[in-house]
């Protein structure tokens, strides 16, 4: 029997929205951090997602170690890197593939933290991801781009791609105090988040003055046009108060090795808008490695049953 409770429909449809929302965060960030220093633009996502909002909902009662540790691990850690991976060139959708790692990192560290155990649907699931993340990575870093109508090859940048691991290692870390923050019972998810975002814009700001440098962020801020406005509020609202707000009610509700691997459908979205928005051309074996990430997807979380069942018939 499977010790991890289905997941509902309605929490699937939650999941799946998330994803959407979260695949389109990264060409998002790749237009925010063209006329904004990304850890400046990092800080300016956190204020507003914490302002006004704030002054609506109450705080839950939850320790202020856990806001701190929520805010400095998927907020700070993981979007510091982030968006110094997209700003140094890591292009959208590949930004978007590699982050998924974190799926990887976040099983580690719940069988080592939290004690959970790997069930054979979702080591399986995981394997046949895993081979989707390969295909695709192995296909993307010569993937033809059209960028402003000229032909270009999209390049994956070292330091983009070390950055980008980074992010996801912070982001399982980020799922781990999530875990905990569950245990305190049944809360408004939309309220921690906020509140959690008031830890983000003082390291943000103090990472930018030392930085990019006083200057740069004046200059930032005087020339913030309305597309850059558009960006910061997408991040701040869409990404942050409803894809965290959902994603912390999810990661309360399920062991964390039942949700973290929906993430692994962010890439589907982030190569098709990065494809849509900046040229980054699809591939067949973009599809391929995409079918193959939602096989494992499907594995994952819908296999037990059928693993339970096929373990009964052979022990017969």
């Amino acid at each position: 029997m499977s010790d991890s409770p289905p997941v509902r429909p309605k929490d699937l449809a939650l999941a799946l929205l998330v994803i959407l929302v979260w695949g389109v965060n990264f060409a998002v960030i790749k237009v925010g951090v063209v006329g904004i220093p990304p850890l400046l633009l990092g800080a300016l996502r956190f204020m507003l997602a914490a302002f006004p909002a704030l002054l609506f909902l109450k705080p839950p009662k939850v320790p202020m170690r856990l806001y701190l540790a929520y805010g400095l691990t998927i907020s700070v850690g993981q979007f510091a890197f982030l968006f110094s991976a997209i700003h140094v060139g890591m292009p959208s959708g590949l930004a978007s593939l590699v982050l998924q790692s974190q799926s990887f990192f976040t099983l580690l560290l719940a069988a080592w933290w939290l004690k959970e155990r790997w069930q054979a649907n979702q080591m399986a699931g995981l394997l046949l991801a895993a081979v989707g993340l390969v295909l695709i990575g192995s296909a993307a870093v010569s993937t033809q781009g059209i960028a402003q109508g000229t032909a270009q090859v999209v390049h994956m940048p070292l330091l983009g791609f070390m950055l980008t691991i980074a992010a996801a290692a912070m982001w399982a870390c980020g799922n781990i105090v999530t875990r905990a923050v569950g245990r305190y019972g049944p809360m408004n998810q939309l309220a921690f988040v906020v509140w959690a975002s008031l830890v983000p814009p003082l390291p943000f700001l103090g990472l930018s003055a030392w930085l990019e440098g006083p200057d740069a962020m004046l200059q930032a801020l005087q020339h913030i046009d309305l597309t850059a406005f558009a960006a910061i509020a997408y991040l701040a609202w869409a990404a942050t108060l409803l894809g965290y707000g959902l994603w912390t009610h999810l990661m309360s509700r399920y062991p964390t090795n039942r949700v973290a691997p929906f993430t692994l459908l962010v890439p589907i979205v982030g190569l098709t808008t990065g494809w849509v928005v900046f040229g980054e051309a699809l591939r067949p074996i973009h599809f391929a490695g995409g079918a193959l990430l939602m096989a494992g997807l499907l594995v994952n979380v819908f296999g037990a049953p059928l693993f339970a069942r096929f373990k009964t018939s052979t022990a017969k």
